[in-house]
């Protein structure tokens, strides 16, 4: 093992739902190991900052705009990004969301927002990335799945429902393109603090209860999931297909 296994120079990354948070975090590791980065969303003023602030920084990154939960608009989308800037080696489907709504009341548009966001995406984005990886027998996908790929919390159905599905799609993809030299790999965040959570973070009860449900006592900082995708992404994982890898901070280890 040497450190040219996690080098990722010459390899390019889509990473979805990229602008900020969880996504902008793996965007800056993989940048940091190497790789040409490709930032996606739906809010271009959002990544153009995000952009910006990466280039800063001395990294090779462009930014394209567009629905990921529009297949017709993501096939579009890679197609132009192979076209017009080279090849995708790897795609983090990142873009997610959450709505907080106890499971009988609700709301049917609701449910279908979350799943379009959270396992659509996933389906629509790698299939149009895996037409253009497969003919060339090389790729990575990783998908963002959660600790709630894993268990439940009261409020949050179709998301726990969502990420349940991204994790057994990417055991899926493993298994109909692992032949063909794409690895299907996931990422399970545990909680972090981000944009999304930010609500949570100041509940001073909930704070206080994942501290003790979590082994290592506290929230997770962003940065702490770089590793885990540059591995992922990079060729020491080239024999690692099929895995769920859970950076929770021992969360779903703990009763």
């Amino acid at each position: 093992m040497t450190a040219s296994s996690f080098d990722l120079t010459g390899r390019r990354a889509l990473i979805t739902g990229s602008g900020s948070g969880i996504g902008l975090a793996y965007a800056e590791g993989l940048a940091a190991a190497g790789a040409e980065i490709i930032l996606n969303g739906r809010d271009k003023a959002k990544l153009a900052a995000a952009e910006a602030g990466l280039r800063a920084k001395g990294y090779k990154v462009s930014s394209r705009a567009f629905d990921v939960t529009d297949p017709e608009a993501v096939q579009a989308g890679v197609d132009a990004i192979e076209k017009e800037i080279g090849p995708i080696q790897v795609l983090v489907n990142n873009a997610g969301m959450t709505i907080r709504q106890p499971l009988e009341d609700f709301p049917v548009d609701s449910w279908r927002r979350v799943m379009a966001t959270n396992i659509d995406s996933v389906f629509y984005v790698s299939k149009a990335v895996a037409k253009h990886m497969l003919p060339r027998g090389y790729g990575k996908i990783i998908n963002t799945c959660s600790v709630m790929s894993e268990l439940g919390r009261p409020s949050i159905a179709p998301y726990t429902a969502s990420k349940g599905a991204v994790k057994m799609m990417t055991r899926q993809m493993a298994v109909e393109w692992g032949r063909r030299g794409i690895r299907s790999n996931g990422i399970a965040p545990g909680y972090f603090k981000t944009e999304l959570t930010d609500a949570l973070v100041k509940d001073e009860k909930f704070s206080s209860w994942l501290e003790a449900r979590t082994p290592l006592g506290r929230w997770g900082d962003v940065s702490e999931l770089q590793g885990a995708c540059v591995f992922l992404a990079a060729p020491a994982s080239d024999f690692v297909t099929g895995h769920v890898l859970f950076v929770d901070g021992g969360l779903t280890a703990s009763v």
